[in-house]
């Protein structure tokens, strides 16, 4: 959702199903060629806007464009989308509406977590480790970016080449310089994954940090099955997630500070997440 507004910003129209004045909304964005995002829907959709899901667009004249929306005809602006959001945490949508929407889940996996989880506790333990990472990310983009420019230039000249080739001094001279560059860069594309090898060698210590506060964040998500009130952001779990790594216990030995961030973590979300608990839910 926070996508769709910042893509759209000020021209986009946001409206609900509970809406009464849905169908005048949508009339006016399809006339307009504005952007709806009609938010918080439910495992239904309401049959009104199936003229739109199922692109119902006819020619009404030469160049005119219309639907019929509602029994009535509205003219259609190629400009116009229709974004559809949920807060329901593993909607089940039949397959008569899977057909009509393309769907997209934004739903964080524990993978993609866990991830995310370890670039922030390697950029809080060693900045320095993950600094350099990014650095060498964006080298090495530009390495290979080089190589394929270097690459393209080739087969253009040897294109526009007449001729004999052997004869074209300019060309020779080119592709000689073109072949040194390409060596010192592919050297150099060696080197950077080594080094991202070392890089990763140390992020993978911290591994076991990231994978626990994975498992964490997917049990208290959990907890919505016990009562809908107990929902958790994961902004919320990552502001949480970064105070343990600031207020757990530093050490030297990294195997002592794992097993202090594997702990203190623990404990500490296990006791924020029962401070909000109903008396009626606590052991």
């Amino acid at each position: 959702k926070k996508w769709i507004k910042n893509e759209h910003r000020n021209r986009l129209v946001i409206t609900r199903f509970s809406d009464p004045n849905l169908l005048r909304v949508m009339e006016a964005a399809i006339r307009n060629g504005q952007p709806v995002l009609i938010e918080d829907i439910g495992e239904e959709l309401d049959a009104s806007i199936d003229p739109i899901l199922l692109k119902q667009v006819y020619m009404a004249g030469a160049t005119r464009k219309c639907m019929r929306l509602a029994d009535q005809e509205v003219d259609y602006d190629d400009n116009f989308r229709l974004y559809i959001t949920t807060k329901l945490p593993n909607p089940h949508y039949l397959p008569e509406v899977c057909i009509k929407v393309t769907l997209l889940n934004f739903t964080v996996t524990e993978k993609g977590l866990e991830d995310q989880l370890l670039g922030e506790v390697v950029k809080k333990e060693r900045p320095d480790i993950e600094e350099k990472k990014n650095r060498l990310v964006v080298s090495m983009a530009a390495d290979r970016k080089q190589l394929k420019d270097i690459e393209e230039k080739i087969l253009k000249l040897l294109s526009e080449s007449s001729g004999m080739i052997l004869d074209d001094l300019d060309l020779i001279d080119t592709l000689g310089a073109s072949q040194s560059t390409s060596a010192v860069i592919n050297e150099r594309v060696k080197e950077d994954r080594q080094t991202q090898k070392q890089i990763e060698s140390i992020r993978e210590q911290y591994r076991p940090v990231a994978l626990r506060g994975s498992i964490l964040y997917f049990v208290i998500s959990d907890m919505a099955r016990v009562d809908p009130m107990y929902q958790y952001s994961l902004t919320y779990f990552m502001r949480l997630f970064s105070l343990c790594i600031d207020q757990s216990e530093k050490s030297d030995v990294l195997e002592q500070r794992l097993t202090n961030l594997l702990d203190y973590m623990t404990v500490s979300i296990y006791n924020n997440i029962c401070r909000g608990l109903f008396e009626s839910h606590k052991l």
